[in-house]
């Protein structure tokens, strides 16, 4: 017996389908806009160019189908379509912080902030935008949970964070903007 196709067919909720993406933060660095923008002008003016002659020199030895350097092209291009969609998306939904907040003292986006653990150690994280993070630079993405719990505290404020193993506590050592 043949089942109805709902409407609903292809979005999330289902067995095996992604759920829609989490709504990110609209805010980013000036270096983080201007990486954005030259991955773009990367992907577009040279990549993209290189990979579309690579698949009409494949596509004129013959049989496609069973060509694997037009194959790979192909996929190739479609990643670097997808690529480019989102990025040019993105940088339209951006908004670039570039001026300090009106007060330094606090935690604010684009700060480096430099916190002492339970066991007494520091480490300094910068709040940046969600497509900048980086922990090996100390990057933290402003809608992570450690960057959410610091947002609007000062030196000596004390923050608990709950991570997967219980929580973990944070003192404020310093705040800058650099």
């Amino acid at each position: 017996m043949l089942r109805p196709v709902s409407s609903r067919a292809g979005r999330g909720g289902h067995r095996g389908e992604r759920s829609p993406p989490s709504k990110r933060s609209p805010y980013i660095t000036l270096d983080g806009a201007k990486k954005l923008r030259a991955e773009l002008d990367e992907l577009w003016t040279r990549e993209r160019p290189r990979v579309t002659q690579e698949v009409a020199d494949a596509a004129a030895q013959g049989d496609r189908s069973e060509n694997a350097e037009y194959i790979y092209g192909k996929r190739r291009l479609r990643e670097i379509d997808r690529r480019v969609r989102f990025l040019s998306k993105r940088l339209d939904e951006v908004k670039v912080v570039v001026e300090p907040p009106s007060d330094p003292a606090r935690v604010f986006f684009s700060a480096y902030v430099t916190v002492e653990d339970d066991d007494g150690k520091d480490h300094t994280y910068r709040i940046v935008g969600a497509d900048e993070s980086d922990m090996a630079k100390g990057f933290i993405s402003i809608d992570s949970p450690v960057a959410r719990a610091l947002i609007g505290k000062r030196v000596d404020d004390e923050v608990t964070i709950k991570v997967p193993k219980g929580e973990v506590v944070y003192t404020i050592k310093a705040v800058e903007y650099r």
